[in-house]
């Protein structure tokens, strides 16, 4: 990930390993307006899909009810639906428990000249698998599920992928006043199940976990951004300012035009007019 002045302001830090330690919520002071971001984001996606060469993939994280679905359709507003993609990933199940941990996730990585979201990702497999686990506990080392998340990680980044990697951070005051209002919802039920309540209930020890993961996964080829999420047009205005800036970086131009192709299409077309 490319560094910036701005999005400098929410990487994790790894001298503040707990999640209390970052806001939930921030002054308006200092958020970017939205809709230019958004437009810097088309604009430059397109480029990046022109060109070829790079990709970028974000990955998103939270607790239910944190925004990533809400987020994710925000950033798309202007995307070339070409060249764009979002996939979502829950625990494994059926024969995607029955491969390693990654194997899930590779079909859906971005090509180049794409841009790829990820709603969860293969840190399911050291965040919800932890207190949730879906094979034999014996099976599990999660020391070296770590190390092998940095290495992929890393080996993307090599090869020319930007990893972009986005906590969105609830107070759980917030948390319970939208699960609160999800209830309220007929068209937002369907997405509770009995799962939910036990998450509800061990919410203290998952956010542990995630504190663990963060700080073990974060590497400076691929680090963790730490967004407040307590106000969810904050939260999308800071995340369409941070993928700006790397898609202008990532793909600043088009591709150079052949002119000899040029003026052979139009010699082209002013005989046949």
């Amino acid at each position: 990930m490319l560094s910036t002045p701005f999005n400098e302001t929410w990487v994790y830090d790894p001298r503040k390993p707990s999640l209390h330690d970052y806001s939930a919520d921030i002054d308006d002071d200092g958020v970017p307006a939205l809709e230019p971001c958004l437009e810097r984001i088309g604009e430059h996606q397109r480029r990046l899909w022109a060109n070829g060469e790079k990709a970028c993939l974000m990955v998103f994280h939270g607790l239910d009810a944190s925004g990533k679905d809400s987020l994710v359709r925000t950033l798309a507003t202007y995307m070339d639906p070409a060249g764009f993609h979002a996939w979502s990933f829950g625990r494994p199940n059926g024969i995607e428990a029955k491969h390693d941990f990654l194997w899930r996730v590779v079909p859906y990585l971005p090509a180049l000249g794409e841009t790829v979201a990820f709603n969860r990702s293969h840190h399911e497999a050291v965040m919800a698998e932890r207190l949730w686990p879906v094979r034999d506990e014996s099976h599990y080392n999660w020391q070296a599920r770590y190390s092998a998340i940095r290495a992929f990680e890393q080996h993307l980044v090599q090869e020319g992928t930007t990893v972009l990697k986005v906590w969105l951070h609830l107070s759980e005051e917030e948390h319970r006043q939208r699960l609160i209002k999800r209830l309220d919802k007929p068209r937002k039920r369907w997405k509770f199940d009995h799962s939910d309540i036990e998450a509800w209930k061990r919410r203290q020890e998952y956010l542990g976990v995630v504190e663990e993961v963060i700080a073990a996964t974060h590497t400076p080829e691929a680090p963790w951004l730490i967004l407040p999420g307590d106000r969810k047009p904050v939260a999308r205005a800071l995340m369409a300012r941070i993928l700006a800036e790397q898609l202008e970086a990532l793909a600043p131009e088009y591709p150079k035009e052949d002119d000899e192709v040029l003026e052979q299409y139009r010699e082209l077309l002013r005989k046949d007019s």
